[in-house]
């Protein structure tokens, strides 16, 4: 009954059956990589009606609750620490399909309760947290929720879903910086990296939207889907060459890479097939009544399209340029029966207006929607205004750096072409980085406005070109340049935020900012290879391997930690450089740890470290150890390694560089 790829998978699960989750945690996420071959067999029975699918869906599942069946609580806890795709929502599913109590059960079992309690008592649990990891999870809550009745796991899920869309995501509708959700202190990593919110993300948001509004229909929930639709999913597909897009940089004058048809398949590959199938998906949904008049049909997004609405034998049709036009057409075109019409009023909408044509649109507003009930009838219509305006959206915790919106739209800036080195990338194990230079923030352009909101007064329409402004805001740095739709943008470097500042705070905040980019600058040149330690796409970007370690963070910075003989190591590219350092970065508020620890390139010991009581200070600190040239001659990457002494504990490491030595 087991369907999958995953190397060793004999043995593994074997020992996995029996609670030794050694070999499990030593392969690349398991249970997310077959996740995939779940949804896969799902959806070819569900859309396409292939029950082959169907019944290998099933004994597939059937394999899930055997092979975790002898597991307890606590087993099932830790083995869930290990990325796991969506694996509580599919039993559910299964559960759907068969009314089989042992599915449910088994979902219920695959539901991290890491996530799950904190959630449930409305606690914000997502600092640091791979976030691409967490959603599938909470779509599995919601999925359980939906078919159980369950309160508190739907309770979960829509506590996740307020806080990451209001105050973990950025204008565009994504999320996360380095797959990670950010810490207040730490989303000014939005500008100063480079790996912006992953495609991946939206799209399980999306997912996890559609499933939230099923549940209780409510306009908020289309105000957030056409953001991250027309922002972030229609942006991420190039128009020309068709490759899909990894991580959308914020970073201002940076730019975004493509995969490479039949090379790159990383996880934004496979979502990003999916991604472009939601245009059509969410735009009409459907409230069964009691009676045939109770039905309503909500329309969630204004997107040219024909509703074939076989239960009630009628067509209806959607006719707009939405978002180069402010209007839409709503036309039944076959049939005739009473429902209820619910149009959604946009939150950006100021003067939304819905008409009759040729009937008075007696209406009525309920959760956003604006309602009209009445016995239709082919060739009824209702015409829709919604006028745009232009506004600033400042980033969630950096207020200093703005967004520029119109309606719904983010607008971006192209800024030059220079050195965008892997445009379109390879098939190497780091190829959906944009890893051309990072071009330096104080010579951005920077926004100089006596007050905030004149920077929306301040665009002008470009003639003959809908939605194409001219910028008239005084800037430092000035570039000529239009503002336009950011989906419209692709092989080219762009600003999506904008520093924008007052007067007194101008030339302090310069300083500062050139100050600290040099010296970021300077680092970065100087970086052969890095590892944010904690984390957990660079720690399986770097093969990580260890014995018994710990996590955890300090100020919103992860770090891993290894005690009595036990250790972790790394393996890192040298590039070829012969003339390098070893840079580790501590916390240093240290009195009470006794950290000693080995440090070993290759198996060979470069030093023993003694941090025992060393700084007494609340900032952190980094120390260089230099490596001698034959640790590396002709290597291209190394293997690092640090070893607790017996007794004592590394005493945290929280990044890990290889630097040139000048």
């Amino acid at each position: 009954n087991y369907i999958g790829g995953v190397p060793n998978s004999a043995k593994m699960w074997t020992a996995f059956s029996k609670g030794d989750f050694g070999p499990y945690f030593g392969t690349w996420a398991p249970f997310y990589n077959i996740h995939k071959m779940y949804a896969g067999l799902r959806d070819a029975w569900l859309y396409c009606g292939n029950e082959q699918a169907k019944n290998l869906f099933l004994k597939f599942c059937d394999w899930a609750v055997d092979i975790t069946r002898d597991l307890n609580d606590e087993q099932m806890e830790k083995m869930l620490g290990n990325e796991h795709g969506g694996m509580n929502e599919v039993l559910a599913d299964a559960y759907a399909i068969t009314g089989e109590q042992k599915y449910l059960d088994c979902a219920r079992r695959f539901s991290h309760r890491m996530l799950l309690v904190p959630l449930e008592n409305g606690k914000d649990c997502l600092d640091n947290m791979h976030a691409n990891t967490q959603i599938p999870k909470v779509i599995g809550y919601q999925r359980i929720a939906e078919l159980a009745h369950d309160v508190q796991y739907h309770n979960a899920s829509e506590y996740f879903w307020e806080i990451v869309t209001r105050q973990r995501s950025l204008a565009l509708g994504g999320n996360s910086r380095r797959e990670h959700f950010p810490t207040k202190e730490n989303c000014i990593d939005y500008i100063n990296d480079i790996d912006g919110p992953e495609s991946c993300n939206t799209y399980n948001m999306l997912k996890l939207t559609e499933d939230l509004n099923r549940v209780k229909p409510d306009a908020m929930y289309g105000d957030f889907y056409e953001t991250a639709m027309f922002n972030h999913i229609l942006s991420a597909q190039h128009p020309q060459h068709g490759g899909y897009v990894y991580f959308t940089s914020a970073r201002p004058r940076h730019y975004r890479n493509y995969s490479a048809p039949n090379e790159a398949m990383w996880c934004c590959v496979g979502t990003g097939m999916e991604d472009h199938g939601k245009y059509g998906q969410f735009v009409w949904t459907h409230d069964k009544g009691v009676k045939a008049e109770d039905d309503a049909l909500y329309v969630n997004l204004f997107v040219a399209s024909e509703l074939n609405w076989k239960d009630r034998k009628m067509v209806i049709r959607q006719q707009t340029a939405f978002p180069y036009a402010e209007t839409s057409n709503i036309e039944v075109t076959k049939g005739k029966g009473i429902f209820t019409l619910k149009i959604r009023k946009p939150s950006w909408c100021d003067n939304f207006t819905v008409t009759g044509v040729g009937f008075d649109a007696d209406s009525y507003e309920e959760n956003g929607f604006v309602c009209i009930k009445r016995k239709w009838k082919k060739g009824d219509q209702v015409k829709i205004s919604m006028p745009m305006h232009a506004y600033i959206k400042p980033m969630i915790n950096v207020p200093q750096y703005v967004a520029i919106m119109y309606g719904p739209i983010l607008l971006g800036m192209k800024t030059g072409t220079e050195d965008m080195r892997s445009l379109i990338a390879d098939d190497s194990r780091f190829g959906q980085y944009a890893g051309g230079m990072k071009l330096p923030l104080d010579k951005a352009p920077i926004l100089l406005p006596k007050h905030l909101n004149d920077i929306a007064k301040d665009l002008k329409p470009i003639p003959g070109k809908p939605l194409h402004f001219k910028l008239a805001t005084h800037m430092e740095n000035a570039i000529d340049g239009e503002l336009q739709p950011f989906f419209e943008i692709h092989d080219s470097r762009y600003m999506m935020y904008w520093l924008a500042l007052g007067e007194n705070d101008y030339k302090a905040y310069m300083q500062k900012l050139a100050d600290e980019e040099k010296a970021r600058q300077a680092l970065e040149a100087r970086t052969v290879d890095k590892v944010n330690p904690g984390e957990q796409q660079p720690e399986t970007d770097h093969n990580m391997e260890a014995d018994v370690t710990e996590r955890g963070n300090t100020e919103g910075v992860f770090f891993r930690d290894a005690k009595d003989g036990h250790y972790f190591s790394y393996l890192m590219q040298t590039k070829g450089e012969t003339n390098l350092s070893l840079q580790l970065k501590f916390w240093g508020q240290d009195e009470w740890r006794i950290s000693e620890f080995d440090i070993y390139v290759n198996d060979k010991l470069l030093c023993s470290v003694n941090n025992s009581h060393r700084w007494r200070t609340t900032q952190f600190k980094t120390v260089d150890y230099e490596i001698p040239a034959e640790f590396v001659k002709g290597k291209k990457e190394v293997r690092v390694k640090f070893v607790a002494h017996k007794g004592k504990e590394v005493g945290q490491i929280y990044g890990v560089r290889l630097l040139k030595n000048y």
